[in-house]
């Protein structure tokens, strides 16, 4: 059977989503708690979209939800996709290309990742400022998609007005954020510990196996980006424990609700802020 064409994609995301997106969500492992709190919900398996790939990962629930969150109409992946499932990088990135379609000027994405900074413990929360591609690859090789930039500018890959937004709501609701910079390494397995060393010698304060190819796509689309990191465990050779996918999904469960509440505070300003931007 051939494959869906991008359009088909499109027109059924349409008629599945109630209302045209400001924000797309993208949540990662142990975190898809925080779409409980969209109303109106409309949510539909990824294996019923045409062209969707489906998420393998425990911890993520594979689903779309669209609907209203505090008053904005957004549209929220619980669970997303990985290179280590074996997907390629344009098939990891397509949900972010199609969702992008609707229209929405916000992404805010949201990951779990292990803490390389020194001092930085499970259950913290960081803003990525900018991120180390060291998965080699990139979901903008080929030809060049409709509506994209063939060379787009990656100075402000997560924009700095959204990171100053969501340190005021932190600020407001007394939720403690660090700042850094996010490694994503391609996985499945969890770094070394003179990997981890290296990591720390090229400037990251966190490292994931996500992120990465959907901030590239949302850039080459004109998407303004805030990403956030919850730090589920000390990278290998920091702690004294052997690392595990349990442990990730459990403190992204304890952490729930101080993310959805920051996601929540964050996500109103930050629709005005490309509104505003776009009426200049």
């Amino acid at each position: 059977m051939a494959a869906p064409e991008f359009s088909d994609t499109v027109s059924f995301l349409r008629e599945r989503v109630p209302h045209a997106p400001q924000a797309i969500l993208v949540v990662g492992s142990g975190l898809g708690g925080i779409v409980e709190e969209i109303g109106d919900a409309v949510r539909t398996p990824y294996a019923d979209i045409p062209g969707f790939p489906r998420s393998t990962v425990v911890g993520h629930a594979g689903e779309l939800v669209a609907g209203r969150w505090a008053g904005v109409n957004v549209v929220a992946m619980a669970g997303r996709f990985h290179l280590y499932e074996g997907w390629t990088p344009r098939e990891v990135a397509y949900p972010i290309r199609t969702l992008a379609a609707l229209g929405p000027g916000s992404l805010i994405l949201t990951n779990a990742a292990g803490g390389v900074r020194p001092g930085m413990q499970p259950g913290d929360l960081m803003l990525i400022a900018d991120h180390l591609n060291l998965m080699w690859k990139n979901p903008l090789i080929g030809a060049v998609e409709e509506g994209e930039e063939r060379f787009p500018d990656m100075s402000d890959p997560y924009d700095a007005e959204f990171r100053r937004v969501a340190e005021e709501v932190a600020l407001e609701q007394r939720i403690p954020v660090e700042q850094g910079v996010y490694a994503a390494l391609l996985g499945p397995s969890y770094e070394t510990p003179a990997e981890i060393r290296m990591l720390a010698r090229l400037g990251a304060d966190a490292v994931g196996m996500s992120t990465v190819p959907e901030v590239l796509v949302a850039r080459a689309r004109g998407i303004r980006v805030l990403g956030i990191s919850c730090i589920t465990n000390l990278a290998a050779g920091l702690g004294s424990t052997p690392l595990s996918h349990a442990e990730v999904v459990e403190v992204g469960a304890r952490v729930r609700d101080r993310l959805a509440a920051l996601v929540k505070g964050s996500l109103p300003r930050l629709v005005a802020t490309v509104s505003e931007e776009a009426r200049r």
